[in-house]
C-alpha cells in the first residue's frame, strides 16, 4: 500500500453519478402509469355520460370541475399534511389527475360547438367550466384545511 491508500485526510474517491436520464425514469413511468389510468376514468366517463352535437358537453365539464377539486384537496394533503413519497405527486397530480382532467377536449369542444353554429352554448360552457374549475379548486382546498385543522395530527 502506499501513503496515499491509507492516508486518512485524503478525500474517499467520488463514485461516479449516474445518467440524470436515470434519475427521472422512475418519475417518467409513475407519470405514464398515472396518466393511463387517469385518461381511461375519463374515457369511461365520456362513455357513461354522451353528448348530442350543440349540446353543452356535460360529462367534460363535470370531469374538469371533479379533476379540480381532486387536486386542491391532494395538494393540500401533500403539502401540508403528509411527508410524500417523490413519486406520488408525479403519479396521482401529473399523471392521474392530468390525464383524468381534459382541458384539450374543452377547447375541441368550443371550437366545435361554434362551428356547428351554437357560439351561445360555446360561451357558457367557457366560462362555466373556467369558474367552476377556479371555484372547485378553492373550494376543496380551504375545506380540506379547515377539516385538517379540526382533526388531530
Amino acid at each position: 500500500m502506499t501513503t496515499q491508500d491509507t492516508d486518512p485526510l485524503r478525500a474517499p474517491a467520488r463514485t461516479p453519478r449516474p445518467p440524470a436520464w436515470r434519475a427521472q425514469a422512475p418519475v417518467v413511468a409513475v407519470v405514464a402509469v398515472g396518466g393511463a389510468l387517469g385518461a381511461t376514468a375519463r374515457y369511461a366517463a365520456a362513455l357513461g355520460w354522451s353528448t348530442e352535437p350543440g349540446a353543452f358537453p356535460w360529462a367534460t365539464f363535470w370531469v374538469n370541475v371533479t379533476g379540480c377539486a381532486l387536486i386542491g384537496v391532494f395538494m393540500v394533503l401533500i403539502t401540508e399534511r403528509w411527508p410524500a413519497h417523490r413519486l406520488l405527486r408525479p403519479f396521482f397530480g401529473t399523471g392521474v389527475l392530468g390525464g383524468f382532467t381534459t382541458f384539450s377536449t374543452y377547447a375541441v369542444d368550443i371550437r366545435t360547438l361554434v362551428g356547428d353554429g351554437h357560439p351561445r352554448t360555446a360561451l357558457a360552457y367557457l366560462a362555466a367550466t373556467l369558474a367552476a374549475a377556479l371555484t372547485a379548486v378553492w373550494l376543496a382546498s380551504t375545506l380540506t384545511r379547515q377539516a385538517l385543522r379540526r382533526r388531530p395530527s
